[in-house]
Parts: structure tokens; C-alpha cells; sequence
């Protein structure tokens, strides 16, 4: 029993972990491609960083250095920061996710 519970316990980890990077990084980035019109490039270029640094937390290193380009590039080009912001959204969309376990069903 305390083998499971164990197990268990670091998948739970493991997606809070997974929730507080990935899911955070990506739901902060589609707010301020969205929102990119009411944010100044100073608002856009600070969350860009955190997201990069987000993204290197978990160990995304293309998404982290994509969005840190990015970030460097909003204040000056911005067409080149909307081309890097969205790549490194797609890059980040490809991330892993946690394994889940397959539920058994219930069979009486």
C-alpha cells in the first residue's frame, strides 16, 4: 500500500510541477499575444522574460531561448518578436506532459 501512495505522490508532484511551468508559461503567453495592443513593449518584454524563465525551470531549453529572443526584440522589431513569440508557443506546445495513469474501470 505505501508503495502505491508513494508512487501516487510523485505523479501528483510531478503535475503540480508541470502546472506551475508549462500550463503557467503558456496560458501567460496566449494572454499577451492576445492582449499585445493594450500592453506596453516594456509590460510585454517583462512577462516575456518570465515565461522564458519559466520555460528553462522545467528544462524547455528552445522555448525558454525563443522567448527570451523575443523579449529582446519586442521593444525594437515587432515583427520579429510576434514570428519568435509564436514559435516559441508552438515549441512549448510540443513540451512533454506528465504521464497520466489510465483509470481501470469498475467491473462488477
Amino acid at each position: 500500500m505505501e508503495i502505491s501512495r508513494k508512487r501516487l505522490r510523485e505523479e501528483v508532484l510531478e503535475r503540480v510541477k508541470f502546472m506551475k511551468t508549462c500550463v503557467m508559461a503558456r496560458e501567460l503567453c496566449l494572454l499577451v499575444r492576445t492582449q499585445r495592443a493594450v500592453l506596453e513593449p516594456q509590460d510585454v518584454k517583462d512577462i516575456c522574460q518570465y515565461i522564458s524563465e519559466l520555460c528553462y525551470e522545467e528544462g524547455c531549453s528552445e522555448p525558454s531561448e525563443l522567448c527570451a529572443k523575443a523579449a529582446a526584440a519586442v521593444v525594437g522589431n515587432e515583427e520579429k518578436y510576434i514570428d519568435l513569440c509564436a514559435q516559441s508557443c508552438t515549441k512549448c506546445g510540443e513540451a512533454r506532459r506528465p504521464h497520466q495513469t489510465k483509470k481501470e474501470a469498475y467491473v462488477t
